[in-house]
C-alpha cells in the first residue's frame, strides 16, 4: 500500500508526461505482482463495486469529527470530494496502524468492512481511521467509495507497462484489451516477454483504430482516389472474434457485450475460426433499406438478459467494415485496400444480420459532399474517409482514418437551473438545465419556458467564472443543490440527434447536448421554441 500512496502522491505532483511515465515503469518493476495488478487496476480506471458509499462515510465521519451536520456538509460541498472531506475534517489519526499490501485490503479487509451492519461497520471505521495519518484516510475512502481517479490515461499506463516489461507498445497494448483479471499469476504473464506470451487468450480483442475529426479544408489538399469513403454509422463500434468454437463481441470501451446481443453471437458462427471482425453494431431489420435509429439499440444497451420480444422488435445486426484477422493471420498490417478485397470476398458467404458496409462510389470531394448531405436519410452521422494505404493501428493517428461529420443539430435555449460540479468545479456552477418556449397550458396566458436539455460541457475557464458569478446573484429559489435562476441568459446548444421520449417534459430527447457559445447577443424572448425543435425532427 504505501509504494502505491507513494505513486498517487508523485503523479498528483508531477506536470510533465515523461515523469509520470517513469514513476509508472518504477512502480511496476519494484512492485510485488499481486499489489501491481490491484495498482493497475485502479490505474486504468476499471469498474468496481462501490464498497461503502460516499454518504455513508460522511455519515460516519461527522459524528466522529463533533462538528455539526451543516458544518460539514458545507465542507463537503465547497470540497467536492467525499475521500478528501471525510480526511480533512477527521480528528488526525496516529499512524500506528501499519498498512498492508494493496492486495490485502482490496481482496480482504476492505471487502470485510463493506459486509458490516451499521454499528459494527461504523466503529470499525472509527478505528482503522484512528491508525491513519490524513494521507491513508483519504486513500484508504477513495478506496471504499470506488471514485479513485489519477490524472493518467490508459495510453501512458499502456506505455510504462511495455517499458517496464521490455516489450513493444503494441503488444501491451493488445494484451490490455479486454481488461485483466487483478492477480500476480495475471500480471506476471502480461509483463512476460514477448515469446513467453504467445498463446493469448482465444477471446482477446485488438485495439482499436480510431478516425480524427476532419476539418473541411483538409479535402483540397488530398487526392479523391487515394481514399475510401463510407457512412458513419449511429450505432457502437464493436469488434467480433471468432477463435477455438467460441464467439466474443467487444464493444469500444472493452466491455464484452455478447448477453446484450445474442443474435450477433448467433451470426458470427458464420466465421471461420481464426476471424476477426471491425464494425457497428446497429438496429437493422432484415429486408429494411436502412438501421433503426440510436434510441432503436438504447433498447439492447447493458442488458443481460434479452427477451424474444425485444429481439423482435429490435433485432441486431453488424455492419462489417474491416477484417482484422483470417484463418488466425494478423492482417492489421496490411493496407486497407488488400483487407477489403479479402473482406468483401468473405462477406459473399455471409447472411442474415451480418452485412459488409458500402463504399461510397465518387470521383471528387464536391461529388462526396452531396453523398454526405444524405446522411441522415441513412440514419448515419456522416461519412468516414480512410487512406487505401492505411494499416489497422492503434488509437487515434492522425492521417489515416478521417470522420466527416453533419453539422450538428443548434437551438437557442434559456438557462432555468444550475448546479454545482465536483472534484476541482466543486466551488463553481457547471451544471446547467436549458429550457425552450412553449404555448401555455392555458391559451390566454403568455408562453411558458419547458425544460429539454442538460450540458455541462463548452464553456471555456473564464467564462464559467463568469457565469457562476452571475447564478450567484440571479438566484431565485433553491432546492438542494439545484438553484433556479432568472430566466435571462441565452446559449446555443448543439447536439447530434433528437427522438420522442415519453420520459422528459418536453417530449424530446436530444444526444450529446452541449453549448457551442453564450448569446451574449440575444434577450432571452426570442430564444427558441418547442415546435422549433420539433420541426428538426421532420427534417431528412
Amino acid at each position: 500500500m504505501q509504494r502505491f500512496q507513494a505513486l498517487f502522491q508523485q503523479l498528483d505532483r508531477s506536470t510533465g508526461t515523461r515523469a509520470k511515465q517513469q514513476a509508472l515503469v518504477e512502480y511496476f518493476r519494484q512492485t510485488p505482482p499481486a499489489d501491481a495488478a490491484w495498482g493497475l487496476e485502479l490505474l486504468l480506471g476499471k469498474r468496481r463495486r462501490r464498497l461503502i458509499t460516499g454518504r455513508r462515510l460522511r455519515q460516519v465521519a461527522q459524528v466522529l469529527s463533533g462538528l455539526p451536520q451543516w458544518l460539514f456538509d458545507d465542507c463537503h460541498a465547497q470540497v467536492g470530494d467525499s475521500a478528501e472531506t471525510v480526511a480533512l475534517l477527521l480528528p488526525h489519526g496516529d499512524g500506528s496502524l501499519q498498512l498492508r499490501p494493496l492486495h490485502q485490503w482490496m481482496e480482504q479487509e476492505l471487502p470485510q468492512l463493506a459486509d458490516m451492519e451499521n454499528e459494527e461497520q461504523a466503529d470499525a471505521l472509527a478505528e482503522l481511521w484512528s491508525g491513519l495519518c490524513q494521507d491513508d484516510v483519504f486513500m484508504i475512502c477513495k478506496l471504499l467509495s470506488g471514485g479513485f481517479r489519477v490524472g493518467v490515461s490508459t495510453g501512458l499506463v499502456s506505455r510504462a507497462l511495455a517499458e517496464a516489461a521490455g516489450v513493444e507498445e503494441s503488444t501491451m497494448a493488445q494484451r490490455l484489451m479486454g481488461g485483466i483479471c487483478p492477480s500476480a499469476g495475471q500480471f506476471s504473464q502480461l509483463m512476460a516477454p514477448e515469446e513467453e506470451g504467445a498463446d493469448a487468450p482465444a477471446g482477446r480483442p485488438y485495439p482499436f483504430f480510431l478516425a480524427s475529426p476532419l476539418e473541411a479544408d483538409q479535402l483540397q489538399a488530398m487526392e479523391p482516389s487515394h481514399w475510401q469513403a463510407e457512412w458513419k454509422w449511429d450505432g457502437i463500434r464493436g469488434q467480433l472474434i471468432r477463435r477455438r468454437g467460441e464467439s466474443f463481441l467487444w464493444s469500444r470501451g472493452e466491455e464484452l457485450i455478447n448477453s446484450s446481443f445474442p443474435d450477433i453471437i448467433e451470426l458470427s458462427r458464420q466465421l471461420a475460426d481464426g476471424t476477426v471482425l471491425d464494425g457497428e453494431v446497429l438496429v437493422w431489420t432484415e429486408g429494411e433499406p436502412q438501421p433503426r435509429g440510436f434510441s432503436a439499440l438504447q433498447r439492447r444497451l447493458g442488458r443481460q438478459n434479452i427477451s424474444r420480444t425485444l429481439l423482435s422488435e429490435c433485432p441486431a445486426a453488424l455492419v462489417v467494415y474491416d477484417l482484422l484477422e483470417l484463418d488466425g493471420a494478423d492482417l492489421r498490417a496490411q493496407p486497407l485496400i488488400k483487407r477489403r478485397e479479402k473482406l468483401s470476398a468473405l462477406s459473399a458467404r455471409w447472411h442474415g444480420g451480418l452485412r459488409l458496409s458500402p463504399v461510397l462510389e465518387f470521383q471528387s470531394w464536391l461529388e462526396l459532399e452531396k453523398q454526405r448531405s444524405k446522411a441522415r436519410q441513412r440514419q448515419a452521422e456522416g461519412l468516414m474517409i480512410k487512406s487505401l494505404d492505411s494499416p489497422y493501428l492503434e488509437g487515434r493517428k492522425r492521417g489515416h482514418w478521417w470522420k466527416h461529420k453533419l453539422e450538428p443539430y443548434r437551438l437557442d435555449a434559456v438557462l432555468i437551473y444550475a448546479q454545482a460540479g465536483s472534484g476541482r468545479r466543486a466551488n463553481l456552477f457547471t451544471d446547467y438545465t436549458f429550457a425552450l418556449w412553449a404555448p401555455s397550458e392555458d391559451p390566454g396566458d403568455p408562453p411558458a419556458l419547458v425544460t429539454f436539455a442538460k450540458a455541462y460541457s463548452g464553456l471555456k475557464d473564464h467564462e464559467i467564472a463568469e457565469l457562476d458569478r452571475w447564478i450567484r446573484l440571479h438566484t431565485t429559489e433553491r432546492f438542494g443543490p439545484v438553484r433556479a435562476v432568472q430566466p435571462l441568459q441565452v446559449f446555443e446548444l448543439a447536439f447530434e440527434g433528437i427522438q420522442p421520449s415519453k420520459r422528459h417534459k418536453s417530449g424530446l430527447a436530444v444526444r450529446f447536448p452541449r453549448i457551442s457559445r453564450w448569446r451574449h447577443d440575444k434577450p432571452a424572448a426570442e430564444a427558441d421554441s418547442l415546435a422549433s425543435a420539433e420541426a428538426l425532427l421532420k427534417e431528412p
